[in-house]
């Protein structure tokens, strides 16, 4: 598990002549097609522009065999690299299918990404094609590597008049696709996964979405709006395609919620911070409005946060019933459509009062755990038995257990083989068959596990308290109104400090920090903060792709404001 991964076919993992069939019987891109050829009925559909796309399974698999046409015309053999650099389409869906198809290692790279930083990863993956989805994302390339070769647009892809149907045959070795992580302390590393690791995931995601559907008949309508190059993200795609459900794509953030309303989905994925920005939307307009309406809401919120305290009384019950029955159905109609079963968050542990309140409103919020290298999932909550602030349950066929400082340690068939080209990083995760996943955390006796943070994040004060900064960020973020980002600093010092960014007024930022330091010990209390006005973000550097904080940059580019709050204390 150790070994480098740089041969897409190394020695003495292919399987022989007498398991060759059994081996290559159905794969999991096999069962996708199969699916497509059955139905006439759409797959996929585009919203954006003030127009819709859409494609059936055939029609969908009518571009797949274009695409593959035009790269089977290109030399490439079975291995091979290909960068996919593209917005979210029914064309990058075709592309990346058509790649696996032909036996190609698809390199999927984030459209908004700076393009010094996709050229590195490219310049790491070494493709042997590029294909853009416009010439502007082609352009963007070019500028910082002028040699960059054999790139194409999806305009001169998709009008290729050759089509491919035979699938390449895929061993569960066989490496399908190198995602590289966002880098967050430092340059991201390629994560090889292969079509074993696919498979057995889509097995536990499809199973898990039975349970969420009941008795459901007919297709499921889902959501989707978050970057296909992010593995989890690319993970719920196939598991549409193999389903056959309706995977609607949003192409227009600005219009989120107008396209979350009109899809009306029966589920979708998420990712924390939007489920909080739809929180504190419900919220702020019901102030607004004010009246009977917000007394009703006020008052059942609080009998909520006394229930799950297990101090309500009779009182409380009356509230809840009559905004379950006056108030919070037009919320929910309004914010998401009547369909809407179970929303799904990852990518970052959610906060426990967002996700109350979704569960006032009737909406269970099903939380999923897990890293790139694990195929993007570890846990997945159980639609019938949530446990709020905890990530659900080990997956089927998957281990889990802490490890030297409450690490989560990993293994089973959904772990990655390796780094690409990265022998040393990859013996540093990959140890004894299990992964270090460099997240700390805890389970329950019913194996429900809870995610504290990054252990790599941890702040060690100059008493030596050792704090996770992840929860205390959270409440106190939620605390301020207008509050993009809170990130606490202290390493080495005798007390913690918080950096806040937004439009927001000093006195609210002191007031949301006396409230949450009420809850906190001495040592994890936050005795100074400083403003940022601009929120850290991809575009300045301060982000990683799939929204992270960047936090030994940010205390880099603020190591003066930083040394000033410890400076101010000290001399008063």
């Amino acid at each position: 598990m150790g070994r480098p991964v740089s041969d897409p076919t190394p020695p003495g993992q292919r399987p022989g002549p007498d398991t060759l069939f059994l081996a290559y019987s159905m794969s999991f891109l096999e069962n996708i097609f199969a699916g497509l050829q059955r139905t006439d009925r759409p797959v996929l559909r585009e919203i954006g522009d003030g127009r819709t796309i859409s494609v059936t399974g055939r029609e969908l698999l009518e571009l797949v065999g274009k695409a593959r046409g035009f790269l089977s015309t290109r030399g490439l053999k079975k291995g091979d690299r290909c960068a996919l650099v593209a917005h979210n389409s029914i064309r990058w869906v075709a592309m990346d299918l058509a790649m696996m198809a032909e036996g190609l290692i698809v390199v999927p790279l984030y459209a908004r990404q700076a393009p010094v930083e996709l050229v590195a990863m490219m310049k790491d993956s070494s493709p042997s094609l590029i294909c853009c989805g416009d010439d502007s994302l082609r352009r963007g390339i070019i500028e910082p590597w002028p040699e960059a070769q054999n790139q194409y647009l999806f305009e001169q892809i998709f009008t290729a008049q050759t089509e491919t149907t035979a699938t390449v045959q895929l061993a569960d070795s066989d490496p399908i696709t190198i995602i590289y992580t966002s880098g967050s302390g430092g340059e991201g590393k390629g994560v090889v996964l292969n079509a074993g690791n696919i498979s057995h995931m889509l097995g536990c995601t499809s199973r898990r979405l039975d349970l969420l559907g009941g008795e459901k008949q007919g297709q499921d309508r889902v959501f989707h709006y978050l970057p296909f190059c992010f593995a989890g993200s690319w993970i719920m795609l196939l598991t549409c395609l193999l389903r056959g459900s309706l995977l609607t794509l949003n192409t227009d953030l600005s219009k989120l919620a107008a396209d979350m309303r009109a899809v009306a989905p029966d589920y979708f994925l998420n990712v924390p911070a939007l489920l909080e920005r739809m929180r504190k939307a419900v919220d702020e307009q019901l102030w607004q409005t004010g009246g009977l309406v917000l007394a009703i809401y006020s008052r059942a919120k609080a009998a909520w946060t006394r229930k799950h305290e297990h101090r309500s009384g009779w009182l409380d019950s009356i509230w809840l019933g009559l905004a379950n029955s006056a108030v919070f159905p037009a919320i929910r109609k309004k914010m998401i459509g009547a369909n809407l079963k179970a929303l799904i968050s990852g990518s970052a542990p959610l906060n426990l009062e967002t996700q109350l309140f979704f569960m006032m409103l009737g909406i269970p919020v099903l939380q999923v755990y897990g890293l790139t290298e694990t195929t993007a999932i570890c846990t997945l909550d159980h639609p019938q038995h949530v446990e709020p602030g905890r990530v659900g349950p080990a997956i089927s066929g998957i281990e889990m257990k802490l490890g030297e400082n409450d690490e989560i340690i990993v293994r089973g068939p959904n772990i990655f083989p390796g780094y690409w080209n990265r022998p040393e990083e990859t013996a540093k995760t990959l140890r004894d068959g299990w992964f270090h996943t460099g997240d700390q955390g805890e389970v329950d006796e019913a194996g429900n596990w809870r995610i504290i943070g990054r252990i790599k994040n941890l702040i060690i004060l100059g008493s030596g308290h050792n704090i996770a900064p992840e929860p205390i960020e959270d409440k106190l973020r939620l605390h301020i109104p207008g509050a993009q980002q809170a990130v606490l600093v202290g390493n080495g010092r005798g007390y913690l400090s918080a950096i806040v960014t937004g439009d927001v007024a000093a006195e609210k930022v002191q007031a949301a920090i006396d409230e949450v330091n009420l809850d906190l010990p001495h040592y994890k209390q936050i005795r100074a903060f400083h403003i940022q006005r601009e929120p850290f973000s991809i575009e300045n550097g301060l982000l990683t792709a799939n929204g992270k904080l960047k936090r030994e940059l940010i205390s880099a580019r603020l190591h003066n404001e930083i040394e000033a709050l410890y400076q101010a204390r000290q001399a008063s």
